[in-house]
């Protein structure tokens, strides 16, 4: 079990992770309660509400390329408080049919005890439709 020094470490490894598409390393940072949370907007495509444990993020995960060409996570920025992690970043997403956008987003991590517990996902839902239905 990989223990790191402390919750920014542990999000720069998911991070890491996501890019590498080494789901195992993502899962690795989170604790096996997660709750994985987007837009309810998104329900319609399979990329809304709340994903629960370790099983619901690779349903997540696994859902994604039904839906979408491919996604780039760049994180820009990094703000802690606590048990908190907030992430400023964009994201190069590509629709199913070759069109790619940059598209901000915030994500709100919650750790415990060296693991994540919660991310929420932020982003603006109409842009990311547009692409989607491109």
């Amino acid at each position: 079990m990989t223990r790191y020094t402390d919750n920014v470490g542990v999000v720069h490894a998911a991070y890491q992770a996501f890019h590498a598409r080494d789901v195992d390393a993502l899962l690795a940072t989170m604790a096996e309660d997660m709750e994985w949370i987007h837009p309810e907007s998104m329900a319609e495509f399979g990329l809304g509400g709340t994903k629960v444990g370790h099983a619901g993020v690779k349903e997540f995960l696994a859902h994604v390329p039904t839906v979408l060409g491919g996604m780039r996570l760049q994180p820009l920025e990094i703000v802690q408080s606590g048990d908190r992690v907030i992430v400023f970043g964009t994201r190069e997403v590509t629709s199913l049919s070759g069109r790619t956008e940059t598209l901000s987003f915030v994500h709100s991590w919650t750790l415990r005890e060296g693991k994540a517990v919660r991310m929420e996902d932020v982003f603006d839902t109409i842009a990311f439709r547009r692409l989607i239905e491109s």
